[in-house]
């Protein structure tokens, strides 16, 4: 990705910027609750609890640490999210809680946003990263025990927040440290702790509507719990229905507006703002919805003489001037669109058009999901009987049931290609061959005389993902002061999913025809039903296709993925011994799991017979891993002059995979109070992660991107090395790709694919002054991190590997390393992309985290003013030891700082709340100008200023029920306008980032009522 270099102007020199830095750094707070302001919480939930009718247990884990404390300060940064706070906040699922970008840390998160992209579990699934490190390094638990990962298709290997109850949610702990030590491998960039409300006596339900001002997109949830508590057990459980609604691009102005490259060169041939000009429209060009990935109502063909569309094509030329000559008025082009007041040159009814000139728009577009519709139905049941007996042991359990029925509609690019000689050619017959037959057989092993690229409309993926958790366990006493916990969990997620597709031998059968003796033509073979393809013609390039056709090569395609995960899990903790200034305690344990995947695509799929879609082959494989884990904390120092606390944390895991050997993992953390105001933590560890099963046995696939996506597509106007590489090809000036690009996706397993190891550092400082009762309370809290992934698992998309080949430096791309070995140019031009799950050998993330909170009565209220800002200093990536370390902190799509302010203040039974999301103004040209020495500023527009985002809500709480209602994103801030440069994903000329809101002002009610 690109980024910004150290010369960036910094981003605070703008007022609303610097009233946010100054609250950061004052007495106001965030919604993390940390360090010694911990226990002060805990009466506050067990108080809340007890009106709620519910009840805590006495001692509590903290994440982070298996050792049972009394307390939530600890040597790791830990945020604590509560249940009101997220009602407040407007959130409607437990995985927009999540995915906030204060609580990610800025990073990206994968969403309903992202249903058009390939994303690892599949369209409709929600995942979670810390520190930008990737879902598959984030370790998600429910009650301390971690989630199995859901979804579908072969790149299922993270927990899907979908499947995660809301109502039974009592908080959530954030640990933003490395802890593989403590939880296990996949615990590389941190871990996320769901907390359930336990022993409840009485019922509750919720309901909550979150409505957008301008339609679409709309969140419904209804949910409902009940629990009872015996004299030796308990019980209690909930359901939920949530349904989001379909936003699609239509439903936005700004999504639906013709996106624009934003493409620099003027007229004259000087560089400013303006766009190229449509002759047809004297509009800017649109680009389409998909930034110019399709090319619609367009013909192309051998280089023939014509006439250019309203004979100018501006200032960027003929289509072909540097291989063949200009003749009498005409131009030589391989590329035409309808315009029937063209009666001579080589192809009368066509006017020629160049890169610049070609239809990419069409209004159906409007109807694709800008955000897919999902409705999800959740039951939990939780419960536990005392046996009296085994150490006053509790025999417990708990069922978590899940199914997600998600959809998203696309936008489809259809290409009928008409070899020499076919009668489909009609007036057009004469037409010479300028491609030959492509090999996936779907001229029937003709070469290509004409090829219509035609607008086909709006198709359709679903999914119906089935997720089923058992857990049971077991925990008592072992004397008077250690306990012990087993369980046994099982999950299941079992997933159908669908899709709309064309066969590519029934597109074969379409194009080989025979007179119908009336005049037109039917398949030479009908035995399945085959309806011949339309003719060649104008109306055919305008999408004007005969429903019989339409339906014969479409047909829906239905693959099948199971993921199940069974772990078992047994430990003990107590004291050790004793210390001068304190017990030493200690938590020691084993586990076990057993992961498999077993994805069976469409058998079409299979066979490799989709046209223009991905094929893909079975991903089935297996892995199993045993541990024993081990932790100690020794208070050193308390209640001393200097050292009110000095406590050592010391913890080690041993792995054993069967897929990838043994390895030791270790941590050691430290936590020094020298006043009772002020404390310091430190803690550093690592951690060794197996390839997921998807990374290791992902079946082999092959797939296609469009044309536009050719590097050297018009090089001439380019800059920097993408240009000198081209010209090493020898190329026209004006080239065009005329063929789709092949992408081949290879498992990790069949690339040498190795475990990765990483080392994680967190440095902080907690400060909790004393001041007089008067001024309230205060804490602040910063924490440094530094993680660092070794040989870390990735995939670089297709679209990935050809930039940053192109974009190397000439040398290297002339000598065809680093990611240009992995990159065929054919001598047709064809271009062949190899891509698949390879070791990184440097993935870093370095940066702060800053946490403050103020607390006042004012009146015979309580103010309470939080915020939290997280600040990347650096995000490294190099993919391979030769290539060059690039840091991609404060590019598009990956801001240096992103942060939150929540004001709220409560009277009575009343609560009033304000908030600020903050994501940090971005210029994206210093990444390409001190990585890749190529100026963008006067060719796109690449820089994006500060983003905000104001909320507020207002509660009144009765005594047995409660009504919060709000208003989120109140200026219905839009998100900012970048260039269609593929610099990153893009919504029009929007960047895809979770961290920006697509839906504008949203209204939302939530009501609670208990029984």
């Amino acid at each position: 990705m690109p980024t910004s270099s150290r010369r960036k102007t910094r981003p605070h020199k703008n007022p609303l910027s610097l009233a946010l830095a100054t609250a950061l750094l004052l007495p106001v707070a965030a919604y993390a609750q940390e360090a010694a302001e911990g226990a002060k919480q805990t009466e506050e939930q067990k108080e809340e609890t007890a009106a709620s009718k519910t009840t805590t247990l006495q001692s509590v884990t903290v994440t982070g640490s298996r050792i049972a404390k009394d307390t939530f300060n600890s040597v790791s940064p830990v945020q604590f999210i509560n249940r009101e706070e997220t009602t407040l906040a407007g959130f409607n699922s437990t995985a927009a809680v999540l995915q906030s970008n204060a609580v990610t840390g800025g990073s990206e998160q994968i969403n309903n946003a992202f249903g058009g992209y390939v994303t690892d579990g599949g369209p409709g699934a929600n995942t979670l990263s810390l520190r930008g490190l990737g879902a598959t390094r984030t370790l998600l638990l429910l009650n301390g025990r971690r989630i199995a990962p859901a979804g579908s298709r072969g790149s299922v290997g993270s927990a899907d927040l979908n499947v995660l109850p809301n109502i039974m949610v009592d908080r959530t702990e954030i640990l933003k440290d490395g802890a593989s030590s403590i939880y296990g491998s996949d615990a590389v960039a941190g871990v996320v702790n769901i907390i359930t409300r336990t022993k409840v006596d009485g019922g509750t339900v919720e309901f909550q509507h979150n409505a957008t001002q301008d339609g679409g997109g709309d969140e419904t949830r209804w949910s409902a719990l009940m629990g009872k508590t015996g004299d030796n057990w308990w019980v209690s459980g909930s359901v939920k229905i949530y349904h989001r609604s379909e936003m699609t691009l239509g439903d936005k102005d700004w999504a639906s507006k013709c996106p624009l490259p934003l493409y620099g060169r003027r007229a004259d041939g000087s560089y400013g703002a303006d766009d190229y000009i449509d002759p047809v429209t004297g509009e800017p060009k649109c680009w389409g919805l998909d930034a110019g990935g399709v090319t619609i109502n367009t013909l192309g063909t051998a280089y023939l003489l014509g006439r250019p569309g309203l004979g100018n094509l501006g200032y960027y030329g003929t289509y072909a001037p540097d291989v063949l000559p200009s003749l009498g008025g005409f131009d030589y082009f391989n590329r035409w669109r309808p315009n029937a007041s063209i009666t001579d040159g080589d192809l009368p009814g066509f006017e020629g058009v160049d890169y610049f000139g070609r239809d990419t728009f069409d209004p159906r577009m409007k109807k694709e999901s800008l955000i897919s519709p999902t409705t999800n139905y959740t039951g939990f049941l939780q419960g536990g009987v005392d046996l009296n007996a085994m150490g006053d042991a509790e025999l417990y359990f708990e069922l978590l049931a899940t199914r997600r029925e998600s959809r998203q509609t696309g936008y489809l690019q259809h290409t009928i290609d008409y070899s020499p000689g076919s009668p489909l050619l009609g007036a057009y017959s004469f037409l010479p061959a300028f491609a030959a037959a492509p090999a996936d057989g779907s001229t029937n092993g003709r070469p290509i005389a004409a090829r219509a690229f035609i607008g086909w409309g709006l198709y359709d993926n679903w999914q119906e993902v089935d997720f089923f958790r058992a857990t049971a366990g077991l925990r008592g006493n072992l004397g008077a002061e250690w306990n012990y916990d087993g369980y046994l969990s099982h999950a299941r997620s079992d997933a159908d999913y669908y899709t709309e597709n064309r066969l590519t031998d029934r597109y074969a059968k379409s194009l080989d025809v025979v007179s119908d003796g009336n005049g037109g033509f039917r398949c030479r073979d009908t035995s399945d039903g085959c309806v011949a393809a339309p003719m060649l013609n104008a109306a055919t390039l305008g999408g004007d296709l005969p429903q019989g056709y339409r339906d014969y090569i479409m047909q829906v395609t239905h693959g099948n993925t199971v993921y199940t995960e069974s772990t078992f899990n047994f430990g003990v903790n107590g004291p050790l011994f004793d210390l001068p200034y304190g017990s030493v305690n200690g938590a020691f344990g084993v586990e076990y799991r057993r992961a498999e995947i077993d994805d069976t695509p469409d058998p079409n799929s299979v066979a490799n017979n989709l046209y223009g879609f991905t094929a893909s082959q079975p991903t089935r494989g297996k892995d199993s891993v045993q541990e024993a884990f081990a932790e100690v904390e020794f208070p050193l120092l308390s209640g001393l002059p200097g050292a009110e606390e000095l406590t050592v944390n010391l913890s080690g895991r041993y792995t054993d995979y069967d897929s990838y050997g043994d390895d030791t993992t270790w941590k050691i953390g430290m936590l020094y109070t020298p006043v009772s105001w002020l404390s310091f933590r430190a803690s550093r560890g690592t951690s060794f992660r197996a390839p997921a099963l998807f990374e290791q046995y992902l079946g082999a696939t092959s797939g296609f991107t469009s044309s536009s996506g050719d590097p050297c597509n018009n090089w001439a106007s380019k800059t920097g090395n993408v240009r000198e590489n081209c010209a090493s090809l020898n190329l026209p000036n004006n080239f065009q790709q005329t063929n789709s690009i092949t992408v081949l996706t290879r498992g990790g397993a069949e690339t040498g694919l190795s475990a990765e190891t990483s080392t994680a550092l967190t440095a902080g400082v907690i400060i909790q002054p004393e001041f007089p009762e008067w001024f309230g309370d205060l804490s602040f809290a910063a924490d440094y991190y530094d993680v660092q992934v070794n040989n870390g698992v990735a995939r670089p998309s297709g679209a990935q590997v050809l930039n940053l080949c192109y974009n190397s430096s000439p040398a290297d791309f002339n000598a065809g390393t680093g990611f240009c070995n992995l990159v065929v140019r054919n001598a047709n031009n064809t271009l062949n992309v190899t891509t698949g799950y390879i070791n990184v050998a440097t993935d870093k993330v370095r940066g702060w985290d800053f946490t403050a909170r103020y607390v006042r009565d004012i009146g015979q209220g309580e103010f309470r003013a939080t915020a939290q800002v997280s600040h990347y200093l650096e995000q490294l990536s190099q993919t391979f030891p030769t290539d060059p370390v690039r840091d991609f902190a404060g590019s598009l799509n990956s801001p240096e700082f992103t942060g939150q302010l929540d004001l709220s203040y409560k009277l009575r039974n009343w609560r009033v709340r304000y908030g600020l999301d903050w994501v940090d103004a971005i210029n994206g040209y210093e990444y390409y100008e001190k990585y890749f020495d190529t100026d963008y500023r006067d060719t796109y527009q690449m820089k994006t200023d500060h983003y905000y985002l104001h909320s507020a809500s207002v509660q009144y709480t009765g005594d047995d029920w409660a009504v919060t209602g709000g208003v989120r994103n109140i200026a219905d801030k839009e998100p900012p306008r970048i260039s269609t440069s593929g610099a990153v994903n893009m919504i029009g000329n929007a960047p895809l980032y979770s961290g920006l809101d697509y839906f504008g002002r949203t209204f939302f009610v939530n009501f609670t009522k208990d029984f």
